[in-house]
């Protein structure tokens, strides 16, 4: 880079005999290609550079075997970095100067942002699973509320960041290069946390701020399994982005569950195609936005396949879409006719531990991740349900909830789920939002909510495309707890409903496919060899003396030998939430990640925690680092952080 650092990257050059020129496809994250994402690069990056293209996957600085040192995600070196990276392979003997840029998370979230800087090497990107807006759809803050995901990524960083470089890459000096970012080291939940509402730092890299900057062809690729899928209609309609949305988790879609998965390879080589090498393919002439509507099944944790068909729209929004409106009444039925207006239809003061069924904020394929069964939290909530319906539309788009309510404090959120009811009474979660009702009028200034006053609110639920089996009701679940995805407010008021009614956009019902994608292809897969099997464990448990409730969770990701260079690679991490359903204050959270890396008589060990608990006015968090040199503690760190809270 322009200051002399370097950041290590794999290349995959196409083979040839011939003095040709090649288009560039860039991966830039810092999840470590020599030890993180090898097995998923393997799958992918050279199925494009046998077929024309040099890609390069770049550790971002302060990981991996790169130089430097990180501090935050998305900064502006981070982004000046990238931009340095496409102008350099741009320039390069073997580029015929055009660069694309892909990523999952991460990767798609920078590919987003460094477009709209607008390089001019940039010509096209692919972004899967990301955001627009980092405060108000992002995995530290959601609808103005505080994710627990906020302590649980920073948590993922500290032990990411705290691995050392890899010996056989960069040397002698691994060990000074390890100290140093050991040292440097940040935890980042306590800065996140400093940033409550939607301030300059939340604005930067959210390019919803300015859509227009926003020049190079966008494909953008989301799961309704995951927690970012409003991104792709956002981008669909406000950069004139090509969307696809399928049943899938946090993962690439030629081998993301639940199937069905699609030939994502073969989709971004088109992609690749039409703006890198100026192949008239018709990429630019697909349907705006292709989605899998997922057919009504009981809930399930983790499904392998979910049942449905893929519709395409030409153009996103489209004009037929019919929105249905659904009233609250006080018999607590959802109902097309809108009731009387003169008393409370029902009351919201739900105990502090509803939400146990509300799944992983962000699913990843660890196990038991998706939302479970919701009758334990409906019991929790404030309901309102149809009588059996038999829509002969799909829902495909994001519902609303309009409430008029009052409050009898200042400070609450409310979440809202809309499920799927089957005759046996097994409740599904179709979708969901969250709302701080202190963000009720934006989110960058918190306002009080005035005592036993009535006021309206409306909340967006995230979108999604899915029918409902004939015979099946619609459920709306109300609750001011949405435990353990959101940290509690210190004082959550009791809320009044007088009103409510829900917006559900639909569209004639598809019945089948129409759109096909190729099957799934990839390239070899890397060879691995396995030492210690990956598990995970969830548990939820209730003391009966106190009434607290704990869930326990451990992934271990296992132990392997990567055959390639021979190192053993071992990884662990464990989480603990623990709460008492009639005290907010007692919320607490601890993470502990177990990184091992080895070979021959070398050998190392990062053991990194967090915690967080609260009282009224401030957050507690707390960190430790300690590193271990063939089992001697070299280095140890700790740090704790006072954040005042408005939340």
């Amino acid at each position: 880079m322009s200051d002399g650092t370097r950041l290590s990257a794999r290349v995959w050059k196409p083979l040839s005999d011939e003095d040709l020129k090649f288009p560039t496809i860039l991966e830039y994250i810092p999840y470590r290609k020599r030890d993180g994402t090898q097995v998923r690069d393997a799958l992918t990056h050279p199925y494009f550079s046998q077929r024309g293209y040099v890609c390069l996957r770049v550790d971002i600085r302060g990981n991996g075997d790169s130089e430097g040192l990180l501090f935050d995600e998305y900064t502006e070196v981070e982004l000046q970095d990238a931009e340095e990276v496409i102008s350099w392979a741009s320039k390069q003997s073997w580029s015929n100067g055009k660069v694309g840029m892909m990523g999952i998370s991460w990767g798609g979230f920078n590919s987003l942002q460094v477009a709209a800087r607008n390089p001019k090497a940039l010509k096209a990107i692919i972004t899967l699973c990301s955001t627009v807006d980092r405060y108000a759809d992002d995995i530290h803050y959601k609808g103005g509320c505080l994710l627990n995901e906020n302590l649980g990524w920073g948590a993922t960083m500290l032990s990411f960041s705290s691995r050392p470089p890899d010996p056989s890459i960069v040397g002698e000096g691994w060990r000074k290069l390890w100290l140093e970012r050991l040292n440097a080291q940040p935890h980042l939940s306590p800065l996140w946390l400093r940033h409550q509402s939607r301030d300059a730092y939340w604005k930067h890299g959210s390019v919803c701020e300015d859509y227009s900057k926003i020049k190079a062809a966008v494909l953008a690729i989301g799961g309704w399994g995951d927690a970012y899928k409003n991104a792709v209609p956002a981008l669909v309609e406000n950069v004139g982005a090509k969307g696809i949305i399928g049943p899938w988790m946090h993962k690439y879609p030629h081998f993301a569950v639940p199937g069905p998965q699609i030939g994502f390879l073969q989709e971004a080589l088109r992609w690749w195609d039409r703006w890198l090498k100026d192949i008239n393919n018709g990429a630019e002439n697909d349907p705006d936005y292709r989605v899998y509507v997922m057919e009504g099944e009981p809930p399930e944790t983790n499904y392998n396949y979910r049942k449905g068909y893929w519709i395409k729209e030409t153009n996103w929004p489209i004009s037929k879409i019919f929105t249905r409106n659904y009233h609250f009444n006080k018999n607590k039925k959802l109902e097309e006719e809108i009731g009387h207006k003169d008393n409370p239809v029902g009351y919201i003061d739900s105990p502090q531990h509803c939400g146990l069924k509300g799944g992983e904020y962000c699913a990843i394929w660890l196990g038991p991740e998706l939302p479970g069964d919701q009758r334990i939290d409906d019991a929790l909530s404030l309901n309102f349900e149809t009588d059996p319906i038999c829509l002969k539309e799909d829902i495909v788009g994001s519902p609303e909830i309009t409430l008029v309510l009052s409050a009898d404090s200042p400070n609450s959120q409310i979440a809202v789920r809309l499920c799927d009811i089957f005759p046996n009474g097994e409740s599904y979660r179709i979708t969901y939002g969250i709302l701080n009702l202190k963000f009720r009028e934006g989110f960058e200034k918190p306002l009080d909510l005035p005592i036993n006053e009535k006021i309206k609110v409306t909340i967006k639920l995230d979108h999604i495309a899915y029918k409902i089996p004939k015979g099946n009701k619609l459920r709306v679940s109300l609750s001011n707890a949405y435990w353990p995805l959101v940290w509690p407010t210190n004082n959550p008021a009791k809320l009044t409903i007088y009103e409510g009614s829900l917006s559900l956009p639909t569209r004639k019902e598809a019945l089948s496919d129409e759109w096909t994608f190729p099957s799934t292809d990839s390239s070899a897969p890397w060879k691995n060899k396995e030492i210690r099997k990956p598990s995970n464990s969830r548990k939820t448990i209730l003391d009966e003396a106190t009434g607290t409730v704990t869930i326990e969770i451990e992934d271990d990701f296992g132990s392997f030998q990567d055959l390639s260079h021979g190192l053993v690679i071992a990884s662990k991490a464990r989480e603990t939430w623990k709460i008492n359903p009639k005290d907010p204050l007692s919320a607490f959270g601890k993470t502990h990640w177990t990184e091992e890396r080895s070979r021959d008589d070398w050998s190392i060990r990062t053991e990194t925690f967090s915690q967080m608990k609260s009282d009224n006015k401030y957050f507690y968090l707390e960190s430790r680092v300690e590193a271990y040199e063939k089992d001697k503690l070299i280095f140890e760190k700790d740090a704790s952080d006072k954040i005042e809270r408005i939340l």
